[in-house]
């Protein structure tokens, strides 16, 4: 019988046997395989060729049905925080000392099953009697304008998958994250500004960096642009002296051409007309990217609103002030980020998880606030929350001081409002240690299918067509437009 040096049957039929017990064709490659055609690596179908070449741009597209969202701002909570200790009251825990069931730690050799209640007292706030956690008595203020959703997961016990989960809808690297879908699918009402602007923390960039606003295998004209927490906020964004007003319009326009001549030689070239639409946009941003990011001209009165009197919470709330500027000029996506691993409190937690509310709580209530009395929260999405919570359990179990949390993605919390959230209300529930979610249960893909659909989107027809396969952000993923949270 012959054999291809792999040890397959070259004529004829191959045994199973022969087929899995093969170097190359054994348990953990077909594993991996179909992990990569799943995540579309590899061709479900073969291609089939465009009738018509595509192009792409940032004008303004209408979704599948009327939207009641138009914008969103992400208030990104990176490394966890803790659900059980802010959002999600748990007064039973006191009753036990052991954690009586199975527990799920990503960091076994520092956990331990001695139950830890949380240290600070809820209160219910607003008309709504939500309960909110002391360190957070600013959102307690504007409760009753969003909607608590305590039964989160993704299962995904570390923060590089999870936040993929919750930014991309998968785990995989190399997927477009949501900011990216929400402007291939709407594109931008305004012509001056990014579409996508990711405004970064000046501590560090989040854990997986650039992937957070990357655009993946979409056009790279959809991936988030950059807005530096310092001045420039914009780099190499004002032309040099001797190049502003004329010779840098004869230079762009001489640019545009040769440009053009080389896209009618290279007919369908996307990334040829992503950077071209770039350079564009580039120079339009001249004139309005410094006036959008300009807070200067606000009232004392919004300044104070937001925390600028304040150094706990300048710098992040003259972030939230920038990002509510931008949306009012018609950005589409707005995403706010905390530094690397700020919320992720495996030890000290008593120091530091107030730390980092008092950071935020009072830029994100603001936020809430300002878009409700300009009437722009009605079609404005506003999301708080990161990729996980926190477990029931001492980390690190050397004193009150040192004691932490480990990771949980089996259920935590976040809240939204606006953009046709329903406001005032709770849903779902964790168990009564808040480690996994057990009713009403939101996965990153339900999650994602419902923003999709208050943007005017069937989120099974928001395709882009890769490698002969329609690709999209859930990923054809069983999950549900969570109708209970719509307004």
């Amino acid at each position: 019988m012959n054999r291809h040096p792999s040890g397959l049957v070259r004529r004829g039929c191959c045994t199973r046997r022969h087929f899995l017990a093969s170097g190359v064709w054994n348990l953990s490659s077909l594993g991996l395989l179909w992990l990569l055609r799943e995540e579309g690596y590899l061709f479900a179908e073969p291609q089939r060729p465009e009738l018509e070449p595509k192009s792409y741009d940032l004008k303004p597209k209408p979704p599948h049905y009327r939207p009641r969202a138009q914008a969103m701002i992400s208030l990104w909570m990176q490394g966890g925080p803790s659900h059980i200790d802010l959002l999600d009251p748990k007064p039973e825990m006191v009753k036990w000392e052991e954690f009586p069931g199975e527990i799920k730690y990503d960091d076994p050799a520092h956990a331990s099953r001695k139950v830890f209640p949380s240290p600070w007292k809820f209160r219910p706030c607003g008309q709504s009697g939500i309960e909110v956690s002391e360190l957070l008595p600013h959102l307690g203020q504007v409760v009753d304008h969003i909607t608590v959703i305590r039964s989160m997961y993704t299962g995904v016990n570390n923060h590089g998958q999870s936040i993929r989960a919750l930014q991309t809808g998968g785990i995989v690297p190399g997927r477009p994250t949501l900011g990216s879908w929400l402007v291939y699918g709407l594109g931008s009402e305004s012509q001056s500004l990014p579409a996508f602007v990711a405004l970064i923390d000046p501590g560090q960039l989040p854990v997986l960096g650039v992937e957070n606003w990357s655009n993946g295998w979409l056009p790279s004209l959809y991936q988030g642009t950059v807005i530096q927490p310092r001045e420039p906020r914009i780099p190499n964004l004002v032309p040099p002296g001797h190049l502003k007003g004329r010779p840098q319009q004869q230079a762009l326009e001489l640019l545009s051409r040769l440009n053009q001549r080389h896209l009618q030689q290279h007919p369908g070239e996307l990334e040829l007309q992503a950077r071209m639409a770039t350079y564009e946009l580039a120079a339009r941003m001249q004139l309005k990217a410094h006036e959008a990011l300009d807070i200067s001209k606000e009232s004392k009165s919004t300044w104070k609103l937001y925390g600028l009197d304040d150094p706990a919470t300048r710098e992040f709330g003259t972030r939230c002030l920038i990002a509510r500027r931008l949306i009012e000029r018609g950005v589409r996506f707005v995403q706010v980020y905390t530094q690397n691993q700020f919320w992720d409190h495996h030890r000290g937690i008593r120091k530091s998880l107030p730390a980092a509310c008092r950071k935020v709580d009072k830029p994100a209530a603001a936020l809430v606030m300002d878009l409700k009395q300009r009437g722009l929260l009605e079609s404005t999405v506003v999301h708080w929350g990161g990729e996980m919570g926190r477990l029931p359990v001492v980390q690190y179990d050397e004193g009150p001081d040192r004691a932490g949390r480990d990771h949980n993605t089996y259920g935590f919390s976040m809240w939204v409002a606006g953009g046709g959230f329903r406001a005032g209300m709770v849903y779902g529930a964790t168990d009564e240690f808040g480690h996994r979610a057990v009713e009403n249960k939101v996965s990153h893909h339900d999650y994602h299918a419902t923003l999709l659909h208050l943007f005017g989107f069937d989120h099974t027809r928001l395709v882009f067509r890769r490698n002969g396969r329609e690709q999209t952000l859930t990923d054809g993923k069983s999950c549900r437009v969570v109708r209970q949270l719509l307004a």
